[in-house]
């Protein structure tokens, strides 16, 4: 690799497993996007697999993920309040016993006296209403979002109070 294409593209690198040939690193918002994906494999809910990373100046500050709460069973397809009542993607979020992932991440914060002022998040899917307005008030400044959930009400409000929001495309 040449110093003229070192100082194009910075996530350029020099490939690991061929000599010679280079490899595109993922951005800073992809690295952390592959964490928010990490963290949903560990979610316990039966409908959708959610997780989200906060970060500030580079740093993870805590992750979360949707399922219930600590010391309770895991919700099933025969517990779920929202498949058993029929409610529909984006409608009566508080028809759940679960915890979202972005609430989860808050939570871990506050339980570990860690700031969320000025934090990035990343995050699977676009945060609802109940998670915009904890976002707002725990401070974060941006929210990175991988997928669009069912109702855009809850980034419209991100975007109203200031928060930047921005959309990875899927590749």
């Amino acid at each position: 690799m040449t110093k003229s294409s070192e100082s194009t593209d910075k996530n350029l690198v020099p490939s690991n497993e061929k000599p010679g040939l280079v490899r595109k690193r993922p951005s800073i918002d992809e690295y952390f996007v592959k964490f928010a994906h990490l963290a949903a494999t560990r979610s316990t809910c039966v409908r959708r697999q959610v997780g989200a990373v906060l970060v500030r100046d580079k740093h993870i500050l805590a992750t979360g993920y949707n399922g219930a709460p600590a010391g309770m069973e895991h919700c099933t397809t025969e517990t779920c309040l929202r498949l058993t009542t029929g409610v529909k993607p984006g409608e009566r979020h508080e028809l759940c016993r679960g915890v979202h992932a972005e609430q989860n991440a808050i939570i871990q914060c506050a339980l570990h006296g860690v700031s969320s002022r000025d934090a990035t998040l990343y995050v699977t899917h676009s945060p609802c209403t109940i998670c915009a307005k904890m976002l707002i008030n725990a401070g974060i400044t941006r929210v990175i979002v991988k997928r669009r959930y069912p109702d855009d009400d809850g980034v419209q409000m991100l975007k109203e109070s200031g928060v930047q929001v921005d959309f990875l495309l899927e590749k």
